[in-house]
């Protein structure tokens, strides 16, 4: 007997230093030799937002627009945004304040059992990244010079003034009336009566084309011909109160990372100016725009488990399914359902357990 026992005895010391062990590390400790690092896995969200920019160019016959026309007009230029589009993608990363070291060991079910678990989720390594790309664009200015090519007739008009001279006559001294005419620059005013009374003419020589109330005949393609030209005259010298708008769009992605420790749930991701576009969230010059978590199902029960570094176990965290709502004031923009793991349960596995296929 006391021949095998110095064997036995080398053999257990091997198995014991070969199996696997977990061990929590803090900030600063060294790893031991031999082990990975890993970590639990996290949920993090990317809000895309995009938003319509109208760039605005006031008419310059704006003010007389319910004069002249009877419509209503805006009267101030500017650059004025619209919330169009939201976007919500989840990203799995690993948690930097839960690193884990393991040692594997030489067991080969440990390896396999451990890779299993890295392949599902429910474990990352400690350096893992999702790989996100950060991208803006911010649209350029439009030019305002978008009414010089529309006038209804000349810049000039004749203005006649009466003068007084005084003469001789057999009478006495008389008034006699002098007539001067001179050439002045016409009033915003005058033009702008021009151009309303030649949106007139243009809608009555469209009525009587269409009604056949003209000496001219037309016909086919070019009765066609003749609308077009005449709506787009029509259309030039209308923008000249109404004004003109060009349009092109501004997109941006923003993060938001869920905690734990925040009992509402409720995420400002970004927000929104009419006058500015898209901004971040701690810009408080829009309003917020944000990401609310509900979970979906109760609490679970506690699962009464040994979390502590336990040789020949590995921790890992399952998630929990929560309802994700982007909510602009009491309007619901977008909502869905999505797994947040560091809401879920932090759990333990023994590794040397051989799973069957």
């Amino acid at each position: 007997m006391a021949k095998f026992t110095k064997p036995i005895l080398v053999f257990a010391a091997l198995l014991i230093f070969t199996q696997a062990r977990s061990q929590e590390l803090s900030q600063g400790e060294a790893v031991p030799k031999g082990a990975i690092v890993y970590s639990l896995p996290s949920t993090s969200f990317r809000v895309t937002a995009e938003a319509v920019r109208e760039s605005f160019v006031a008419g310059p016959y704006a003010r007389f627009a319910q004069k002249y026309l009877g419509i209503q007009a805006r009267e101030e230029s500017g650059d004025f945004y619209t919330l169009s589009s939201v976007q919500l993608v989840s990203f799995v990363e690993a948690d930097r304040t839960s690193n884990i070291a393991l040692n594997l060991g030489n067991s080969r079910t440990a390896s396999a059992n451990f890779l299993e678990m890295l392949s599902q989720g429910l474990i990352m390594w400690s350096d893992s990244n999702t790989g996100k790309n950060n991208n803006a664009r911010f649209p350029s200015n439009q030019g305002k010079n978008s009414f010089d090519k529309t006038q209804a007739a000349s810049n000039l008009t004749n203005v006649s003034t009466t003068l007084y001279k005084t003469v001789q006559t057999a009478s006495g001294l008389e008034r006699v009336p002098v007539q001067q005419s001179q050439v002045v620059e016409k009033s915003i005013e005058k033009k702008a009566e021009e151009a309303a009374a030649t949106i007139f003419r243009l809608r009555t020589k469209r009525m009587e084309i269409i009604t056949g109330e003209t000496d001219a005949t037309f016909s086919g393609d070019a009765l066609r011909a003749a609308i077009d030209e005449i709506n787009r005259l029509e259309g030039e010298y209308l923008s000249l109160f109404t004004g003109k708008s060009s349009f092109d769009s501004q997109k941006m992605s923003f993060d938001v990372v869920p905690v734990k420790e925040n009992p509402r749930q409720i995420y400002v991701a970004f927000r929104i100016s009419e006058t500015q576009g898209l901004l971040g969230s701690d810009n408080m010059a829009g309003r917020p725009v944000v990401v609310e978590l509900v979970r979906e199902e109760p609490a679970s029960k506690a699962v009464n488990m040994d979390l502590t570094a336990e040789k020949g176990r590995v921790i890992y965290r399952t998630p929990a399914i929560m309802s994700a709502r982007i909510m602009d004031g009491q309007t619901l923009l977008l909502q869905t359902r999505v797994p947040v793991y560091q809401f879920g349960q932090v759990l333990s596995f023994p590794l040397e357990v051989a799973t069957g296929k």
